[in-house]
């Protein structure tokens, strides 16, 4: 997928902030990119990860739009005020988290939302890193119309009764039964969260379920492989795991 583009062929985006219909109806602002051009596309929504609604976010909604797709990924933390990601990011944490609810109900807004373009093809899958992975594995269980979801090493899928809380009232694994459209999972074998036996109860679940998936799991490699800006980035684990998501995503959407 990586440098697979025509060098004749048209290029060009568009990405800004906009406001969509969120949770408890509220407006709440995300950042919109999509290609420019004539043809009908997919969409995808970019669930952010507990560092915030932040710069890597956005990186990655113009790399998915680079490749095809309309990408909208809503500030999940917007009722936490505004500033700086990680000022919010914190007081998200203080505050005992943003809750699945809310996040769900924005997922549904998001979802909606590009589903009602008029260059939209029709079909909308979800993604999502970190917490956010745990979000989209979420939303792929419980908010209908998802085609295709990808879970980038999210953490909290599978979680003990101390683990819950009453912003995660309930571990998402418990749902594995509702999901509804083929999952995709990135994981590190040296990750923290999820560990590897959290990976490994995961797919248990989802092979019991007769559910359509495909994991890939990197020796090397532990949480955020794709974080350039941090320790913990793994350059090949990384480009390879980016292929794989971007094929997945043209293949089940486009």
């Amino acid at each position: 997928m990586w440098n697979s583009f025509q060098t004749n062929a048209y290029s060009g985006m568009i990405a800004e902030t906009v406001a969509v219909p969120g949770h408890d109806g509220k407006l709440v602002n995300a950042y919109y990119s999509r290609p420019l051009g004539l043809e009908k596309y997919p969409g995808i929504v970019l669930i952010p990860h507990m560092p915030g609604w932040d710069e890597f976010m956005r990186e990655a909604a113009r790399r998915y739009t680079e490749h095809g797709f309309a990408v909208l990924c809503p500030d999940i933390y917007q009722d936490f005020g505004a500033g700086t990601p990680s000022e919010i990011a914190g007081k998200a944490r203080a505050a005992g988290g943003v809750s699945d609810a809310s996040v769900m109900g924005d997922a549904a807004g998001c979802l909606n939302f590009l589903k009602s373009q008029s260059r939209s093809n029709g079909r909308v899958g979800v993604t999502g890193m970190c917490s956010g992975g745990r979000h989209a594995f979420l939303a792929a269980c419980t908010v209908p119309g998802f085609d295709a979801a990808v879970d980038c090493w999210g953490g909290g899928v599978v979680a003990s009764e101390k683990d819950l809380s009453p912003a995660r009232p309930k571990a998402p694994i418990d749902f594995t039964e509702d999901l509804a459209c083929p999952l995709l999972g990135i994981f590190g074998n040296e990750d923290f969260s999820p560990t590897a036996s959290d990976v490994d109860i995961l797919e248990e679940r989802l092979k019991k379920a007769g559910k359509r998936y495909e994991f890939y799991r990197y020796e090397g490699a532990g949480h955020g492989i794709w974080y350039y800006d941090k320790p913990m980035y793994r350059q090949e684990q990384a480009m390879d795991s980016w292929n794989k998501a971007l094929a997945f995503f043209r293949r089940e959407l486009e």
